[in-house]
């Protein structure tokens, strides 16, 4: 196991329900670095998250690969290096990355009892580990960023065993989690990322812009064509499978062959894009001392969000509103949470509708969108709700505890 120490901690207890976890061992997966530079919405707010934890006095364990650069208390990895790409292998290899990465965080833990509470964000294999891992290891909070239905066989029968608890990103997916799932939740935090500097606003002919992964449930063909009928440009940036640009596309189109965001780019969003209106730019990537995504968001006349599902938490939305810039969407999953219509964004009932609120953008004060992400989904906020969940588990397993004592 590879470790990286910094400050080290004088706390031999585990936390009591009477105050905040001393110690947190944050697990952001090894898919992608902490923060991320570019696309990866968990790895930026868990990177937010992190810093309003050591900021209130916690002291973070992060576990993610070497490569992540995120100010913590001390990191451990498997992976020296993000194995993104590796999200696009066949399963025996995805699901051997999260499980090598779990052996370290598991070893880590049963090594440190000085670790209060596991802060986990790695899907399905991080709840499974900890669960079948019981009181030998601290409660655990796992946060659910996706629709828990797509691994609906695992969540339909997870039992947590009073050691493992849930959270949504938001009160329209908390909503829409299966029983066994809602049973063992312990509430919704919505997503936030850290607040950016002020910006002159763009041109009213600048391009609209889609940024995220670019996959049928984003939605970046409705954006296109919607683009197009109203005559305005439009920049789609994000990764096409684990392809960052039109070269690694090219190079790794082979092997994702079967994949179903190829076909989609293939099918229904390449043929939209001509290179002029509709332009694919691939992963935007910051370097030091620029913030290549917040400038590219600051530029746009409006993020456009026409998604295809019930997005669960919408990382962008938060990104947008605290660059000044306003959201379309389609009116589904947490959208309504975070848009105020007529306000920050335009919500759409129909893709017609979507299109017409095009040409309505500058009727938003881009000062108003600052504003309710400001108040709304800063990051100390966050942390805030955080550190309330993170009670709410310390109490639920010392309440577990102390039953299993009385009857055992």
């Amino acid at each position: 196991m590879m470790r990286v120490t910094g400050l080290t901690s004088t706390s031999a207890m585990r936390a009591t329900t009477s105050r905040n976890p001393t110690t947190v061992l944050v697990d952001a997966g090894p898919w992608l670095p902490v923060p991320p530079g570019g696309y990866g919405g968990l790895e930026n707010v868990v990177a937010t998250l992190v810093t309003g934890l050591r900021q209130r006095g916690v002291r973070v364990v992060l576990a993610t690969v070497g490569e992540s650069r995120l100010a913590c208390d001390e990191q451990i990895h498997r992976f020296a290096r993000a194995r993104f790409e590796d999200m696009a292998q066949p399963y025996t290899r995805a699901v051997g990355v999260a499980h090598a990465h779990m052996g370290v965080v598991a070893e880590y833990l049963l090594g440190h009892p000085e670790v209060d509470l596991v802060h986990s964000h790695l899907e399905v294999v991080g709840p499974a580990v900890l669960a079948a891992l019981g009181s030998a290891v601290p409660p655990t909070l796992h946060t659910l960023h996706w629709d828990p239905m797509r691994q609906a066989d695992f969540y339909d029968t997870f039992d947590g065993g009073g050691r493992v608890w849930m959270n949504a990103v938001s009160d329209s997916h908390l909503a829409r989690m299966p029983a066994n799932l809602r049973r063992q939740a312990v509430g919704a935090v919505h997503l936030a990322t850290p607040s950016v500097p002020w910006s002159a606003p763009p041109p009213p002919d600048a391009p609209f812009l889609v940024l995220g992964r670019i996959c049928p449930q984003k939605g970046q063909h409705v954006a296109a064509m919607a683009c197009r009928r109203a005559g305005a440009g439009l920049t789609l940036a994000g990764p096409v499978g684990w392809a960052h640009n039109p070269a690694e596309l090219a190079a790794s189109t082979p092997a994702m062959t079967g994949s179903t965001d190829l076909a989609y780019w293939e099918s229904q969003v390449r043929p939209l894009v001509d290179g002029d209106r509709v332009r694919w730019i691939g992963t935007v990537r910051d370097h030091a001392g620029d913030d290549a995504k917040t400038r590219l968001l600051a530029g746009a006349r409006a993020v456009l969000m026409p998604v295809q599902w019930e997005e669960p938490g919408a990382t962008v939305v938060v990104e947008a509103l605290a660059a000044g810039t306003p959201v379309v969407a389609l009116r589904r999953g947490v959208l309504p949470e975070l848009i105020e219509h007529g306000v920050t964004g335009f919500l759409a009932d129909t893709e017609e509708e979507f299109t017409g609120y095009l040409s309505r953008v500058g009727e938003l004060d881009r000062g108003a969108c600052r504003r309710a992400a400001a108040a709304r989904f800063g990051p100390e906020r966050m942390a805030e709700d955080y550190l309330r969940l993170y009670r709410t588990v310390l109490d639920h397993a010392d309440h577990a505890g102390r039953a299993t004592e009385l009857t055992g």
